[in-house]
């Protein structure tokens, strides 16, 4: 390709208005910063504008020929929708930026029903990472994605070829290690969401890491020493400048909307001049050691170019933790029941909630029938060493729950990139052959492919970080017959979710949850073992231990991510009745033995047919005592999830 100056823009972060100066005369072609409600920075109100400093804020961009998008790239509840949806008329009407930074889908609902002029693009906490999201989100009108962290280049070029969206792409600044918008261990421990702006960032931390038979041994805890193991240190693309816009790649985002302004002005015044230089001459191009050098003085947690060229390895994780600039919490232990303080609400009348179970194997899933679930989820992400479900078993499963009266649902992966899509094509071309009763997915682009290649009614799974009514009523719009409300919406707010949902809700009340996916491999890196070379060494089970002295168990599947659980199971047995108006119940038994599995169907399936069917607090201990980890009641510990 031919390029001009139009080729690339270079977005600048802007948290004050001396920063926002800065970085206009420093080169900037676009600028993105927050309003003082819905953003991804909400700890410091001081590095957000009001709606008059946002309105100046264009005005002067624009006289200077420089494009402003604001971030709207938090999740939303229900009793901020009001808000929002004065924010969104004063946006189209008074500020009128150039682009609206969004993760909620909700943000899309309402500029569509209000019938608003205001330009999308989709947040980095969207976790865009195929061309079937992409081609649903231009439906949505969004014009632009943030590319998925995890992708490499030469992936992103692909989709780029294939979609013809405008990308955006981090180049610098602080990253974290978890697939965006799939972490989740800030939002259920402290109450402080990452969705919604409150990181405390458990991925500094320390922690040691070994094999999970092992690591409660003292003799073995004692030879491992802590370190920030998932410490990821900052994004740098300076010195693969040409590589980054080769691919096809149009916005390169900084990073940093709480940095000063002299910090900012001097990233992008490097960057700017980098850009400017390869565009003039890409064939002649080199990389100014002078401004290398002071990239190299600046740097904070130290430089790494994370997925974009080669997959991350320790080399690009501060494990000393001396670069890191600031912790925000330390390791705590995660909550568990306090008998005293357990409080039922008598709910109004309602149809019994379904059972489901998503069920590792064909052994689960019979005991799942046979203790009496309403559906199984099957298929999907599975936890090594079982293994993936085969047409066959889908078959025989097929059967099973035909005879038991139980519905079969389909599962597909959490993240599904090229090799799971094709996969997933494959797959849905078969399912005519045993006639399952529906599908489950997990983000817009598996969503889509199931309506085009299938008639079976549609799930949305937990991925969908359901927040509101309005984000139900667009996945409803398409299709969608259930969605599960998100693990990080606390008791109350889910209660008010399930009442004002036009679509059917499902709850997620038992199960191993995943604190956070990650495609960084920590099982290669920690044992120096290669997986095709001592692919046993990949099956077995591995957990890390943070300084609470919590273990948390990490499980790696088939696609090679490793899903890193909570110290504790989720159970909301004390709330089933104040949730009865939910759809469905959920126990994700992925991480169970089929017996254990089975146990907890019928345990569930008894409180749901009578709620005084058990003594709660007695069968939450024995629950306790037979399984793999200690229970505890998430974020519904928290009257909301800030």
């Amino acid at each position: 390709m031919l390029l001009n100056k139009k080729s690339v823009e270079l977005l600048a972060p802007v948290g004050q208005w001396e920063t926002l100066e800065a970085a206009v005369k420093a080169g900037a072609d676009a600028v993105y910063m927050g309003g003082k409600a819905f953003n991804m920075r909400m700890f410091r109100d001081d590095f957000n504008f009001d709606n008059a400093s946002l309105k100046k804020a264009v005005e002067y961009t624009h006289s200077h020929g420089v494009n402003l998008y604001i971030t709207l790239n938090n999740l939303i509840s229900d009793d901020e929708i009001p808000q929002l949806v004065e924010y969104l008329k004063c946006l189209d009407r008074d500020i009128k930026p150039d682009a609206l930074i969004i993760q909620d889908l909700a943000v899309i609902e309402i500029v569509k029903k209000l019938g608003l002029k205001l330009n999308l693009h989709s947040s980095i906490m969207m976790n865009t990472h195929n061309e079937l999201m992409i081609e649903k989100f231009k439906q949505y009108g969004i014009s632009r994605i943030v590319a998925s962290r995890e992708m490499s280049l030469s992936e992103i070029c692909i989709l780029k070829q294939k979609t013809g969206i405008e990308l955006e792409y981090f180049v610098h600044g602080d990253m974290c290690i978890a697939e965006g918008g799939q972490c989740l261990h800030s939002g259920i421990v402290f109450g402080n969401s990452s969705n919604r702006g409150r990181c405390m960032k458990a991925c500094r931390w320390q922690y040691k890491f070994g094999e999970e038979t092992k690591i409660a041994d003292p003799r073995f805890l004692s030879e491992q020493k802590f370190s920030y193991k998932m410490a990821l240190k900052d994004m740098c693309m300076y010195r693969a400048l040409p590589e980054l816009i080769q691919s096809g790649v149009y916005s390169f985002k900084i990073e940093g909307r709480m940095r000063d302004a002299a910090f900012v002005s001097q990233l992008v015044g490097i960057y700017r001049r980098a850009i400017d230089r390869y565009i003039a001459d890409p064939a002649g191009y080199s990389v100014d050691n002078n401004d290398w050098q002071k990239l190299s003085e600046s740097k904070v947690r130290g430089f790494s170019t994370c997925f974009a060229v080669s997959k991350p390895t320790y080399k690009d994780i501060g494990l000393t933790g001396e670069d890191e600039p600031r912790f925000f919490s330390k390791a705590v232990k995660e909550a568990g029941f306090e008998r005293e303080k357990t409080v039922l609400f008598k709910p109004k009348e309602h149809k019994k909630p379904d059972l489901s179970v998503h069920c590792a194997s064909l052994l689960h899933l019979k005991e799942a029938c046979a203790n009496g679930a309403d559906a199984v989820y099957a298929g999907g992400d599975v936890y090594r060493p079982l293994k993936p479900w085969t047409i066959a078993e889908f078959a025989e499963a097929r059967k099973i729950t035909a005879e038991k009266g139980c519905r079969l649902i389909i599962t597909t992966p959490r993240i599904t990139r090229t090799r799971e899509i094709s996969e997933l094509e494959q797959l849905f071309s078969t399912l005519g052959s045993f006639k399952p009763d529906g599908i489950l997915v997990h983000n817009m682009g598996t969503f889509s492919l199931a309506k085009k290649l299938t008639n079976l009614p549609v799930y949305c799974g937990s991925s969908f970080s359901l927040f509101n009514c309005e984000a139900a009523a667009l996945l409803k719009s398409e299709g969608a017959v259930q969605a599960a409300v998100s693990l990080e919406l606390a008791h109350k707010q889910t209660i008010g979710l399930i009442g004002k949902s036009t679509l059917p809700i499902e709850v997620v009340v038992h199960g191993s949850i995943e604190a956070m996916i990650c495609d960084f491999d920590f099982i290669m890196e920690e044992t120096g073992k290669n997986q095709l070379d001592d692919p046993e060494a990949f099956e077995k089970h591995y957990a890390f231990i943070d300084m609470a002295d919590e273990v948390h168990a990490v499980r790696r599947t088939q696609y090679n991510r490793n899903h890193v659980l909570f110290s504790h199971d989720i159970c909301l047995m004390p709330y089933l009745e104040s949730l009865a108006g939910a759809a469905s119940f959920c126990i994700e038994a992925q991480d169970y033995s089929p017996e254990y599995t089975g146990r907890l169907v019928n345990i569930y399936r008894q409180m749901i047919d009578d709620y005084t069917a058990y003594d709660v607090h007695e069968i939450i201990e024995e629950i306790e005592q037979t399984g793999p980890r200690s229970i505890g009641n998430g974020v519904y510990r928290y009257d909301t999830s800030k």
